[in-house]
């Protein structure tokens, strides 16, 4: 990669490379509604909002539903605000997306979910997306496998 290529690299904020239209659930929903609709979607993950004004509260995953609650002998019918993730590393759209794999790495995430000043949900930040952001398979292959493994070149020792 070029210099001039990777200083272009460093300065891709997180609104250019976010999927910014995000399936999201809320508190209220059962686990049986949002396992349904991760099967449909073919995803691992769903952002949880507030009914009414959008603002990020939590995210559920397939691992929160199996850990959670299967194993934790619970139903279909309990809730997702009761097994759902509430701690959340986010940034803003304007961030630069670096930042975000960054934290990725750092945090052991495979999804920053992007939100605004009030807290609103703008968007998501996945692997898929930072994949796609990375022209040289290679380049892709060690970025995802520093972003899994928790090794990146960022991490301090």
């Amino acid at each position: 990669m070029s210099e001039e290529s990777a200083s272009a690299k460093s300065r891709v904020r997180c609104r250019e490379i976010m999927t910014s239209k995000v399936s999201t659930a809320n508190g209220e929903m059962t686990l049986r509604a949002v396992a349904q609709m991760l099967k449909d979607g073919d995803i691992g993950a769903l952002p949880v909002v507030e009914k009414d004004t959008n603002k990020l509260v939590g995210i559920v995953t397939d691992r929160d539903i199996v850990v959670r609650a299967v194993a934790e002998g619970k139903n279909a019918e309990t809730t997702v605000g009761e097994v759902m993730t509430t701690t959340l590393y986010t940034a803003k759209p304007d961030d630069f997306a670096f930042e975000v794999i960054r934290t990725m790495g750092e945090r052991q995430v495979r999804r920053v979910p992007i939100v605004n000043e009030a807290g609103v949900l703008q968007g998501i930040v996945s692997m898929a997306d930072v994949a796609l952001e990375m022209e040289d398979e290679r380049e892709i292959a060690e970025t995802l496998e520093e972003i899994s493994s928790g090794t990146a070149f960022w991490k301090k020792n």
